[in-house]
This record gives structure tokens, C-alpha cells and sequence, in this order.
């Protein structure tokens, strides 16, 4: 899948390679298996349910019980219940039924979602990354930058992270494994001073697209605030319409207390799409559900792995899908 608009034949560059093992696998087939702690609590808990069950009152607050604990939210679980109470309530149903009805129900909910990232042309394309510490960030800029250019983007980095040298250190490890040009300061430094330097270098060199790295701290909010207000204020002196993507990376490890991460960081800065990671590390992918339903917003990209190619573009089926275990959703008709 292509990330970006089209232009001149890319220069395919390419980073570390992948595992040959898991090279061999298609991507939804490395999704699925991602997903797995999570269908598995899902789906484990359907067959539980639904042996030899009609569909009642009795299972159906058992599904949304399950469906709640699986991350998924009160609001999307009563959301998706109600409707399969609607289609089949008082009739034999077996788990690969709720399973399918349920898969389709979801891809419902996340279609909405499934939005390239760059829905307009500009040169530099100026991407802001924010979120907390601790959720790849940092690596998710990289991971990004290698994608983007491998499709023959002229790349550049900005290690705004100035708080932390472990966040610039990172950043200028990336740098080097795709032979991209960062812009960084000492610790301490002024990180909307860096970010007008670069934004004036990158419309020198004729840069495709600036990746913004940004400090994630929250003990101090109101400081955080400022920070990324200024960096937006001084971003606009360069490029009025930037920054073109502001996005907010999410671990989905943390579950449902990613919907206050969203909440605090679009008091800050006008957040246009999620990137959700960390998902093959949790039973909690249903939160990714919940998100969509309850803000509306964009999800560009999840995360199932350390590997370079293990960020792509969202699909909302191939979530749904992976998410009840299923190879794939049959609509019905």
C-alpha cells in the first residue's frame, strides 16, 4: 500500500531488512497473528458464552460484559450488542456466527477511520508527532520515514524532544539507518527555535516531508502546553497552513487510559489522526474500537512489531477480521 501521493519513480531505499521468517508472510497474516492476544480473550470468551446458547437477554449481557473487559468501551459494547440483538435475538447462534457478525459490526465502526494520511499536497509536507513517553514515538517517526522514503521522498527529521538526549540519540540512530538528514540541538534547547531552523532549511533543499518530533512529558501540562502552542505558532510563520498532519501516538498497552491521552493533547494541539502501537503486545486491541467510535478521528497507522515494516497504512476489515480471529469477513447480503 502507498503511503503518500504519487510522483517521479522512487528511489527505493531501504532500511534494516526484515526477519526472512516473517518475510515470507503477508502482512494481514502478521496482523492476525499481532492481534492474537487479543482475539484470542475475544473470541475465547464467545465460544464460552454461545455453546449451546440462544441469543437472550441472559447472553447478551454476558457478550457485553466480555466485550467491555476486551477493551472495547461500555458505549461500542452496548453499540455492537444492540445490533446483533436486533438481527438474531431468541434464535440458535453459534460463535463463528457472533464472530462474523460481530467482525462486520466493528469494520462498521472503523471504516470511518481509513484515511491516508496525506489527503493534500504540500512541499514540505510538515508532519507533528506528539504523545506521551514510553509509546514509540520516536521509533514510529523512523519507521515512517524509511516507508516514506523508500517511496522517494526527500526526508527530514526534527528531534523536538529536548527534554530527553535518549529521544535524540534515537532519532539520530534512525537518521542514519535511512539516510536522512536531522535537525537537533543540544539538551535543553529551545525546540521551536530548532523547528523554524529546519522548516527554513527543508524550503531551501527542497524537502518532501518534515517529521517533527515532540516532548511527550506530562507531569507539568500546562508546560507542555505552551511548548507545543509555540511550536505551532512558529511552524505557521514559515509554512500559514502547516503543520499539514498532527499526529498522536497511542500504546495500546495502556488501554482504555488512551482515551485521557486524547483528550489532554487535543486540549493542546488540533490532533488529525492516531497511530496506534505496541498491539502485539497486549490483549487490549479492542481500545483501538472505542477510540474510533468515540472521537471520530483518523487512525493512519498500527504497529505490531519491532521490525521496520511492522507500521502500515490502517485497514478498518482487515482489524475487524484480525481482531475476531477470522481470515477475512464475509459480508452478507
Amino acid at each position: 500500500m502507498v503511503w503518500f501521493f504519487k510522483k517521479k519513480d522512487a528511489d527505493t531505499t531501504v532500511a534494516k531488512p526484515m526477519d526472512a521468517d516473517r518475510a515470507k508472510k503477508g502482512w494481514y497474516t502478521r496482523l492476525k497473528e499481532g492481534l492474537f492476544q487479543s482475539s484470542a480473550k475475544i473470541t475465547g470468551g464467545i465460544s464460552d458464552i454461545f455453546t449451546k446458547h440462544k441469543l437472550d437477554s441472559s447472553t447478551l449481557q454476558e457478550l457485553e460484559d466480555l466485550l467491555i473487559t476486551a477493551d472495547l468501551g461500555p458505549s461500542t459494547a452496548a453499540k455492537l450488542v444492540g445490533g446483533i440483538s436486533k438481527e438474531r435475538f431468541g434464535d440458535e447462534i453459534t460463535p463463528d456466527q457472533v464472530k462474523a457478525v460481530l467482525a462486520e459490526e466493528i469494520a462498521k465502526i472503523l471504516q470511518p477511520a481509513e484515511k491516508n494520511m496525506f489527503s493534500k499536497y504540500a512541499k514540505p509536507f510538515v508532519i507533528l508527532v506528539a504523545g506521551v513517553n514510553g509509546v514509540g514515538k520516536t521509533t514510529t517517526i523512523g519507521k515512517l520515514g524509511h516507508q516514506f522514503k523508500s517511496e522517494g521522498r526527500k526526508m527530514m527529521l526534527v528531534a523536538g524532544d529536548t527534554f530527553r538526549a535518549a529521544a535524540v540519540e534515537q532519532l539520530k540512530v534512525w537518521a542514519g539507518r535511512i539516510d536522512c538528514p536531522i535537525i537537533s540541538g543540544g539538551e535543553g534547547a529551545d525546540p521551536a527555535a530548532l523547528v523554524f531552523d529546519a522548516l527554513e532549511q527543508a524550503l531551501r533543499e527542497d524537502v518532501d516531508v518534515v517529521m517533527i518530533d515532540t516532548a511527550g512529558r506530562l507531569q507539568n501540562k500546562a508546560n507542555l502546553m505552551e511548548e507545543l502552542s509555540k511550536i505551532v505558532r512558529v511552524i505557521q510563520k514559515k509554512i500559514p497552513d502547516a503543520p499539514h498532519a498532527t499526529l498522536l501516538v497511542l500504546d495500546a498497552t495502556v488501554g482504555q487510559n488512551a482515551h485521557s491521552q486524547v483528550d489532554i493533547f487535543k486540549q493542546i494541539v488540533n490532533i488529525t489522526g492516531l497511530i496506534v502501537t505496541k498491539l502485539d503486545g497486549t490483549a487490549k486491541g479492542g481500545v483501538l474500537v472505542s477510540l474510533v467510535e468515540r472521537f471520530g478521528l483518523p487512525v493512519h497507522a498500527i504497529g505490531i512489531g519491532e521490525g521496520v515494516d511492522d507500521l502500515r497504512p490502517f485497514v478498518a476489515e482487515d482489524y475487524a477480521a484480525g481482531l475476531m480471529g477470522l481470515n477475512s469477513i464475509a459480508h452478507r447480503i
